[in-house]
């Protein structure tokens, strides 16, 4: 996957004072993530700052990753993350030296992939995206099993309460009332579960 085109967050200062050592430290980190990046071969494509814009500039952007480089707490970055990935989620990979637990609770309820505590050397960024990446498709793939579940639940409550009106009307069976069913949804087309949901409309709206 090394045609994935990744966004930084960055939550560091550029600007060094060579006089100051916690900028000095801020700004080896970010370089040592951008070579990182460059010699897996992943394509960044922009390294953003953590404003209020984030959640416009992801949107235009449309990455396939995002990682977050934090010194510290990262409580509004992820707020703007959060908004950005509200819709369309993406994996998100923070490298930060918070090693506070509840930081890295609140990060991962927020959507966070892999939360990675003082480990941004150039050599580790492969394996920890390929991780991270793994580890959101499988939440990806879970979540999409789960929704699939409830919504053929769903659909089977719509046919039970269709069949169960066929029966009262009619004086049908189960199995009658089901063959029914069938029948006017292959006529009309339709999924079996459509059907029944026009017929428990028609029914509503007939009182």
């Amino acid at each position: 996957m090394r045609n994935l085109r990744i966004v930084v967050v960055n939550t560091v200062i550029d600007q060094v004072d060579e006089n100051d050592q916690v900028l000095h430290e801020q700004a080896e980190r970010g370089k040592a993530l951008r070579i990182g990046l460059l010699e897996a071969g992943y394509n960044l494509i922009a390294s953003l700052p953590a404003d209020l814009y984030l959640p416009e500039r992801i949107a235009q952007l449309q990455p396939d990753m995002i990682i977050i480089d934090a010194e510290s707490d990262a409580r509004d970055v992820l707020e703007h993350i959060v908004i950005a990935t509200r819709d369309e989620r993406r994996p998100i990979v923070m490298f930060t030296e918070d090693d506070d637990t509840g930081s890295m609770e609140k990060a991962m309820e927020a959507g966070v992939s892999a939360y990675i505590v003082a480990g941004l050397q150039s050599e580790r960024i492969k394996p920890v995206l390929d991780v991270a990446l793994a580890r959101f498709r499988q939440e990806q793939k879970l979540l999409t099993e789960l929704s699939d579940t409830k919504l053929k639940l769903a659909e089977r409550k719509v046919v039970e309460r269709a069949k169960g009106i066929l029966m009262a009307r009619h004086k049908l069976s189960e199995e009658q009332a089901y063959q029914k069913l069938r029948s006017m949804a292959m006529n009309k087309n339709l999924k079996l579960s459509e059907i029944a949901q026009r017929l428990l409309d028609v029914e509503e709206l007939l009182g």
